[in-house]
């Protein structure tokens, strides 16, 4: 299990970063009182005794607890300790949202408790300490969110220097006062939201050449890299660096439930791209003109196998829409099968480099 590390930064600049308080700390009350004082707009959320509620009643699930019986063990799991010492409270500055939590490893109990046994106990805990980077929020988004919210990750790092715009608001999930905002922010704003407790970093200039070994290494080598982003020159670029550090890369495409797999960390030697194109040289620069692109990412994902209204689509880019074209059920779909393949290979389930399909039309019809 990962250690709760409650102290973070109150600079506004630290846009995605929740502050946490504990108030049996007297400096921590002190912040809290402070912050309350100088926000009176501050909207509070105070369920803690539900919280204790369910959690006495997973640690006693043999005994079936009466509500009599949860009460008395609410108040010795408590230990003389009053509500509003107990736990922490977590501030979410871009909301004004103040909510009172269970401590890190009761609200990871309680949150996790119906991943049991579909993810086992043992798994969960590798699971917390593992590290994976996104590359790319849109597709991205769904990725981190999915990740997040079944807690099959201890560390995020999220990678996107552009901002949430009107139509991407087909397939992120997200609300219209985001609009402007840097993906990646508002993606580690989402996972605050849902779970405090796991490490999220952001890359607000995405990546490049200075940024990717930072990126893939700082804090811990990556265990898992997910590259999901547009650009034809960080595609190549991200792949040769995680060759070099045994990275293993998973790519979805939203299109047939495609699912690319590149198992570097087993096979240092691997080609990028499956040597799909062995004559594009690494140093590869992406300076190319619409039309190259498109015939680039068409030899990538290999457009005898992609859906008829995909390469009808890709005939209107620079026409009638601007880029490559994603809708919402295939970006969710693309965000459940990336992160089942990311706990797959997190876990050492032997996930053997390839590209697979979860094809719905052909599943279950056109």
């Amino acid at each position: 299990m990962t250690k709760c590390n409650h102290k973070s930064s109150e600079h506004l600049s630290d846009t995605f970063k929740p502050v946490f308080y504990q108030l049996d700390d007297v400096d921590d009350k002190k912040r809290l009182d402070f912050l309350l004082e100088r926000n009176p707009d501050v909207m509070i959320f105070d369920t803690i005794y539900d919280q204790l509620f369910e959690l006495v009643k997973i640690e006693n699930a043999v005994k079936k607890l009466d509500d009599e019986q949860a009460e008395a063990e609410i108040r010795k799991h408590l230990d003389g300790r009053k509500y509003a010492e107990y736990g922490v409270w977590v501030f979410y500055p871009w909301s004004r949202r103040l909510v009172h939590l269970l401590d890190c490893e009761a609200f990871y109990k309680v949150r996790t408790n119906r991943n049991n046994c579909k993810i086992t106990t043992g798994e969960q805990q590798v699971l917390s300490t593992k590290k994976v980077g996104i590359i790319g929020l849109s597709i991205g988004h769904a990725v981190a969110m999915t990740l997040a919210t079944e807690r099959s990750v201890g560390e995020l790092r999220l990678a996107d220097y552009d901002q949430i715009e009107l139509s991407n608001l087909n397939r992120i999930q997200t609300s219209t006062h985001n609009l402007g905002m840097n993906k990646a922010v508002v993606a580690a704003r989402a996972i605050a939201e849902i779970d405090p407790f796991i490490k999220v970093q952001v890359y607000r200039s995405g990546i490049s050449e200075g940024s990717i070994d930072q990126f893939l290494t700082e804090g811990g080598k990556l265990d898992v890299l997910v590259e999901v982003c547009d650009g034809i020159d960080v595609k190549f670029m991200a792949r040769h660096k995680a060759r070099e550090y045994g990275i293993p890369v998973v790519m979805d495409t939203s299109d047939r439930g495609m699912i690319d797999i590149e198992r570097f960390d087993m096979e240092p030697e691997r080609p990028v791209f499956h040597g799909l194109l062995n004559d594009v040289d690494a140093g590869f620069s992406g300076n190319l003109t619409t039309e190259e692109k498109i015939e680039l990412v068409g030899s990538i994902i290999d457009m005898s196998k992609i859906s008829d209204r995909l390469k009808i689509s890709m005939t209107q880019i620079g026409k009638t829409i601007l880029s490559w074209p994603q809708l919402a059920s295939s970006v969710a779909l693309g965000g459940a099968i990336t992160a089942d393949s990311c706990r797959k290979i997190l876990l050492g389930t032997n996930v053997k480099s390839g590209r697979y399909y979860v094809d719905i039309d052909q599943i279950i019809g056109v």
